[in-house]
């Protein structure tokens, strides 16, 4: 699919750095800019977007697990929400008890069910592999592979399976159960309608400032090698494809920095007050930032509960949030105060808001915090896709640690560039 972009020469492809490289974990590892991406300025291709380091045994599997722990976790929180999709708090209860939901329920007619928020996290993960074997043909423009995959997401909500024409699928988009419409938001339908990049300068939906571009932005917060403030640049811009509001597009931002933080091997204290840091030079930050102020604010006022977390919320007011930070302010509070995931999954989903955003937030949060093994496994093993996540986790585990070794021009043919082709 043809669109004009300006894709600028990649640089040396870096190992990106993981623990033990020479860092202290959460610590900027490269140069910091707040330049737009792909260009020389704070170019992620080269080396001052991030630190070259030497990954051990022992690193790649923490991070291996963290990335497993953030993708299922989300998906996790996804499904566990979806039941209780758009249903005040009294309906919660009536529906399931003064407990509300402890346990996953049917939805979209079994349990385990995600949404397209789940569809669209993994076509993220897809295209950030892409943008990475795209380097070995000289171009180097993260936003763009972001939205290719995107535009193959919005045709799973229209066609019928896998379209063998399409060269561009690779192995994701060749799966038939991604081909299913789960509640998508109406900004990712028209966000992803055509060809057109929506940017910062120009967004697509500028008034959309609902939580669906926030939920899909955990892998952006994966690039451990990273500097925090080109996370947050590149999952604005990405955001911003679908959601213009800043409220909305901030949000995913400091969603990807809270996560990058905390697979980095941060608490999760420290990466919110970063992020707050990052945060507090882009213009519109206020909702955010108040959101997230309120979610840490809350934490020591008492026993958490449905009340305690209806309490980060700023209201459905249009000036005052109801949006994306609502979701993310519900998600940071219960991952702050969780006893355990499926605990912090409880307190996301039964507060009478967006259950299915916070849930598949605060699941990322803790994934990425934990790593897989804190996971519930009775959950998991009713969740759908799981094998699919799995591989496509695993996956891009291999690209960050070591792809080059899967590709470029000194290796020997392999099936990577069909899994991820780049046109």
């Amino acid at each position: 699919m043809d669109r004009t972009t300006t894709e600028k020469p990649a640089g040396e492809h870096p190992a990106p750095a993981g623990p033990g490289t020479g860092a202290r974990p959460g610590e900027p590892l490269g140069a910091r800019s707040g330049g737009t991406l792909g260009g020389r300025s704070g170019t992620l291709g080269g080396r001052s977007g991030a630190a070259v380091g030497l990954w051990g045994r022992a690193e790649q599997q923490d991070f291996r697990s963290r990335v497993r722990g953030t993708l299922l976790g989300s998906a996790l929180g996804d499904a566990f929400g979806a039941p209780l999709a758009d249903l005040p708090l009294d309906a919660v209860r009536e529906a399931h008890g003064p407990q509300g939901l402890t346990e996953p329920a049917p939805a979209y007619g079994r349990r385990g069910t995600v949404t397209a928020a789940t569809q669209l996290t993994l076509f993220t993960v897809d295209g950030l592999i892409r943008a990475h074997v795209r380097r070995d043909t000289g171009a180097w423009h993260p936003p763009t592979d972001i939205h290719r995959a995107h535009l193959r997401w919005a045709a799973t909500q229209h066609d019928w399976g896998p379209d063998e024409r399409r060269k561009d699928n690779g192995w994701l988009a060749r799966q038939e159960w991604l081909y299913a419409r789960r509640g998508p938001a109406r900004a990712c339908m028209t966000g992803f309608a055509d060809d057109v990049l929506g940017t910062l300068d120009r967004p697509k939906n500028p008034t959309a400032r609902d939580a669906a571009a926030a939920t899909r932005s955990a892998p952006f917060g994966l690039l451990v090698g990273w500097d925090p403030a080109l996370v947050l640049q590149l999952a604005t811009e990405c955001a911003a494809q679908s959601h213009g509001h800043p409220a909305a597009y901030l949000s995913a931002g400091a969603f990807a920095v809270i996560v990058h933080g905390l697979t980095r091997g941060d608490s999760l204290d420290a990466a919110i007050q970063r992020t707050l840091g990052l945060l507090g030079a882009r213009p519109g930050h206020q909702n955010v930032t108040d959101a997230l102020q309120r979610a840490v604010a809350a934490v020591p006022q008492g026993p958490p509960t449905p009340e305690a977390v209806a309490s980060v919320t700023a209201g459905e007011d249009p000036d005052g949030g109801g949006g994306a930070e609502d979701a993310l302010a519900v998600a940071v509070y219960c991952a702050l105060v969780a006893e355990d995931v499926a605990h912090g999954l409880r307190l996301a989903v039964n507060h009478g808001g967006d259950s299915t955003a916070a849930g598949a937030l605060c699941g990322a949060l803790l994934g990425a915090l934990h790593g897989e093994t804190a996971l519930p496994g009775a959950w998991l093993a009713d969740l759908e896709g799981r094998a699919t996540l799995l591989e496509i986790a695993d996956d891009f585990a291999l690209e960050m640690t070591q792809g080059p070794t899967l590709h470029g021009p000194a290796v020997p043919a392999s099936g990577w560039p069909a899994r991820y082709p780049v046109g």
